[in-house]
């Protein structure tokens, strides 16, 4: 909802998450840094009333959750001679230079990461967009789940074993990337909403630091 929409119902009732939706909105058009700050200093203070469900923050304890959640869904494939099998299965069929079932699968794992973000009644997500098209919290999850499945099957001698092609190797991570990016995404959004502060937020605070510091060494040279 707008600020104009807002002002022309003045009895309508409204959750903390429209308020959060209004500070966020009016974020993004102040020009001054310190009235950034302060702006954010509300919104944490909001974030900290009960009163919405809403999971709109991504922490560093929400990359620490799915970090946990990929290892533990992931761990008993490792172990599977089956990933074997199933990456030549992928790698077997292509259509021109493109292996048509290893695609099929990438495809099936961010579909699959997407509807339990925002498309399943588990939890109410809200759909942040990094460069105006990016969903972040699909992006970093994806990113985290990956990680995981590739440097879990490096770690454990499982991506060089049998001597596979280069292919094969990649077919390998997503077989073990499915079931690291379900666990992830449930690690993430389970417990709900986290606590601390948004990881864009800490960005954008680092930045205005910076320019601040800029600003003042600029002044004394003056």
């Amino acid at each position: 909802m707008s600020q104009q929409e807002a002002a022309s119902k003045p009895d309508a009732e409204y959750d903390i998450g429209q308020v959060l939706e209004q500070l966020e909105e009016l974020e993004n058009t102040v020009d001054s840094s310190d009235e950034r700050r302060e702006v954010r200093r509300t919104r944490r203070m909001l974030e900290a009333v009960p009163g919405s469900e809403r999971i709109k923050k991504y922490t560093t304890r929400d990359v620490a959750e799915g970090f946990v959640g990929g290892i533990i869904f992931s761990l008993p494939l490792l172990v599977e001679d089956g990933v074997f099998e199933i990456s030549k299965w992928f790698t077997a069929t292509t259509l021109g230079p493109v292996p048509v079932f290893l695609t099929l699968n990438v495809l099936f794992i961010i579909t699959l990461v997407a509807g339990l973000l925002y498309y399943t009644d588990i939890r109410d997500v809200h759909f942040r967009l990094v460069f105006g098209f990016i969903p972040k919290r699909l992006v970093v999850t994806l990113a985290i789940s990956f990680t995981v499945a590739a440097g879990m099957m490096f770690m454990w001698g499982r991506l060089h074993e049998e001597d596979p092609t280069r292919l094969e190797m990649l077919g390998r991570i997503t077989v073990i990337w499915a079931a690291a990016a379900l666990g992830a995404t449930l690690g993430d959004i389970l417990p709900g909403e986290s606590k601390g502060t948004d990881i864009s937020q800490r960005i954008s605070e680092i930045g205005d630091g910076n320019q601040n510091h800029e600003t003042i060494e600029y002044d004394d040279h003056e």
